[in-house]
């Protein structure tokens, strides 16, 4: 018996990662499910049939999407090509907005259902793209309850599914478990230093990241700093970053140092998640990582650089010179409040993102005080995620 043909497309880690838990949800429901398009390693653990790498969509801002537009263009229209001619029952794209949106919009001209799982963050920027979505999806799944309001109001179907991330990170963290997987100490003050996963971010945060470290361990020579990396190449770039900026007690985590392990859904656990679930605080690039520090009730300093020329670029492409909410940080945003620090631009300098750092090493009534939101938050979050998202991208495949 043939099972469901389910096109999917997935651009950067976090969304292959969110991906496969999506494709797991589906064989539930449907194990002879067909999944091709374009996806990453995790989604291929999962049975999923790539045509083209997820590396193919991986580039950050506009000037490294115009370098690598030649590639972009062939993956599209190929992706394109072969999906209106086998036809999905349902296309769904994981984040991705800018790639996905456009392939949506495309399918679903031809009578393709569509499912968009993440909305791109119209809350924060571009707004009007809104008007984009509602001709391209045919029923968005978000991961943040007050999203579900924006979407209402748009007349757009929308259904809030949880984050799938809240399901695989445990409630209460294990901190000595994650020290004895990466054979540190117990007794030791853990920073966790995480400047990003793409070239650009580590090229802009790690030298600050590493000065801020180097005055912390003036006052606390025994201070112990934990960074992971995704890939051997962002790996050789931090070392080169290190050599011109030492810290003392130092470990690089990577894949290949660690022994995979997986979750219960068959997922490999990334091993940034062991770095902070291991650290006292962290240190961290805004971005997907502050979500999970924040559901592993982590006090964290969050911060972000871009250079003046992607700053204008931002700005000139959206209109606007700074976002919509007064946060970037995710739990924040999620938080409504400035539950932990953000020093963007000119604020991310070593002395005020060391002295922030001290904060949340040391005060421990402030620490105790921002775990317990973080609580509150993992459990508003921690839905089913995989068995809510195919169950609406079932419905919407037999429908059509």
């Amino acid at each position: 018996m043939s099972g469901l043909n389910i096109g999917m497309v997935a651009g950067e880690p976090s969304g292959d990662l969110l991906a496969s838990r999506i494709q797991r949800g589906l064989q539930q429901q449907d194990p002879n499910a067909v999944f091709n398009g374009i996806g990453g390693p995790e989604m291929t653990s999962a049975g999923f049939n790539a045509w083209y790498p997820m590396d193919a969509l991986s580039v950050f801002g506009y000037v490294d999407a115009l370098k690598s537009l030649p590639r972009l263009l062939n993956t599209y229209y190929g992706a394109r090509r072969r999906w209106l001619k086998q036809r999905p029952d349902v296309f769904v794209g994981i984040d991705a907005p800018d790639f996905n949106l456009r392939m949506e919009a495309d399918l679903r001209k031809s009578g393709i259902a569509t499912v968009q799982f993440v909305s791109p963050s119209i809350w924060a920027w571009r707004y009007e793209r809104i008007h984009t979505i509602r001709k391209a999806v045919s029923h968005m799944l978000v991961l943040f309850p007050f999203e579900v309001d924006i979407y209402q109001k748009e007349g757009i179907p929308v259904t809030y599914v949880g984050h799938p991330l809240a399901q695989n990170i445990p409630l209460v963290p294990d901190q000595k478990a994650a020290r004895l997987r990466l054979n540190i100490p117990e007794d030791v003050k853990i920073l966790g230093v995480l400047p990003g996963s793409r070239k650009s971010e580590i090229m802009q945060l790690a030298p600050r990241f590493l000065q801020t470290v180097q005055r912390l361990q003036k006052d606390d020579p025994a201070l112990h700093v934990v960074v992971p990396v995704v890939n051997e190449a962002r790996h050789q770039q931090f070392l080169e970053i290190l050599r011109d900026n030492p810290v003392e007690n130092l470990r690089i985590i990577t894949n290949d140092t660690q022994a995979p392990v997986f979750l219960e859904d068959g997922g490999k656990k990334p091993v940034a998640w062991d770095v902070m679930e291991a650290s006292d605080a962290l240190l961290v690039a805004s971005g997907t990582a502050t979500l999970e520090a924040a559901l592993y009730k982590k006090p964290m300093v969050i911060s972000y650089v871009l250079t003046p020329m992607m700053k204008k670029f931002m700005a000139w492409q959206s209109g606007q010179e700074k976002p919509l909410l007064d946060w970037i940080g995710l739990p924040n945003i999620l938080s409504q409040d400035f539950v932990v620090p953000e020093l963007l631009q000119d604020d991310a300098e070593p002395e005020k993102l060391a002295k922030a750092c001290e904060k949340a090493l040391h005060d421990n009534s402030w620490r105790q005080g921002v775990e317990q939101r973080f609580q509150q938050l993992h459990e508003v979050l921690r839905l089913d995620t995989p068995k809510l998202a195919a169950e609406v991208i079932m419905q919407v495949a037999r429908e059509r």
